[in-house]
């Protein structure tokens, strides 16, 4: 397999810019850290694909192969769903702001300043908290969905077939439905039967 050095000193070179422009706390930066990364992988996928060779359709001699290439139109798409995303997350941040830069909140302030002394004290204090850990559902009979059955609400008309296990007595179990076609009755014939 003989892969040009060019292409490899070039895709190396868009690895390196992409992840140096991510790195920033512009978001056009990182767009554009982001598109040379999928430029990049497209390359890496070309180079991947080896010497190329003759389409399928042409004979069964020196055919190209076909996964880098799907690999690379996949590759392509992505990279544009998420430059889209990207661009609409610009467009957003500059609507707000007028800056498409990425500010430090309260909280990543606060969690600057910390000191050594407070990691540990929070450290202690976590491993505190294990032993008493408990979960809502310990000890609780009832499970957190509740499965409702048509016959809990008697102003609700179900004309559907009821579920009976083989072998009841339809008598038994209350009065038949007017409108049933005698579904009820064929299960405990057929239940007998079996036994």
């Amino acid at each position: 397999m003989d892969v040009s050095l060019t292409l490899i000193i070039v895709m190396a070179v868009l690895f390196a810019a992409g992840v140096y422009a991510m790195l920033e706390r512009s978001l056009t930066r990182v767009l554009i850290g982001f598109m040379l990364l999928g430029n990049a992988t497209n390359l890496l996928l070309l180079i991947v694909m080896g010497v190329p060779g003759n389409a399928p359709f042409f004979g069964y001699s020196d055919v190209s192969d076909p996964l880098p290439q799907a690999l690379t139109l996949t590759a392509i798409v992505i990279t544009f769903a998420v430059t889209a995303f990207l661009l609409a997350l610009i467009y957003r941040s500059w609507q707000l702001g007028q800056a498409d830069t990425v500010e430090d909140d309260e909280a990543d302030i606060a969690l600057r300043e910390r000191t050594d002394a407070d990691e540990d004290v929070m450290d202690d204090e976590d491993d505190a908290g294990d032993e008493d850990a408990t979960t809502d559902f310990v000890d609780v009979r009832t499970a957190p969905i509740t499965v409702l059955h048509m016959k809990d609400h008697p102003s609700i008309h179900d004309d559907a077939p009821t579920d009976r296990a083989w072998g009841t007595n339809p008598a038994a179990a209350g009065p038949a439905d007017p409108d049933s076609t005698g579904e009820t009755g064929r299960g405990s014939d057929e239940g007998e039967g079996r036994s």
